[in-house]
């Protein structure tokens, strides 16, 4: 009898050291579930991110062509704008040397 219920006692407790494994097994499963989805969530961020530099980078080349254009544009009122200076003051002396 002695025999048989030490055989039971080694399988129990090899049981339970069956069952403490399973256990730590599953919190296992479970981290590696949580980083999983804690990946998928960061490359989604990634992904959005990634749109969002496109979309900045579009904007910075449609405000590089708009400031190319309005340079040009100031380029020639700068142009202009010496030209009334000169002509002005061509005019100013003209007259001071007339009188």
């Amino acid at each position: 009898m002695a025999t048989a219920q030490q055989q039971r006692n080694e399988q129990a407790n090899r049981l339970d050291r069956i069952e403490q494994k399973i256990d730590h097994m599953a919190e296992a499963i479970i981290a590696l579930a949580r980083a999983e989805e804690k990946i998928i969530t960061l490359a989604e961020i990634g992904k959005q991110q990634g749109a969002q530099i496109l979309t900045l980078i579009n904007r910075v080349d449609t405000l590089e062509t708009l400031v190319r254009q309005n340079a040009g544009t100031v380029s020639v009122i700068n142009k202009l704008f010496w030209i009334v200076i000169a002509a002005a003051a061509t005019a100013i002396t003209g007259m001071l040397f007339i009188q």
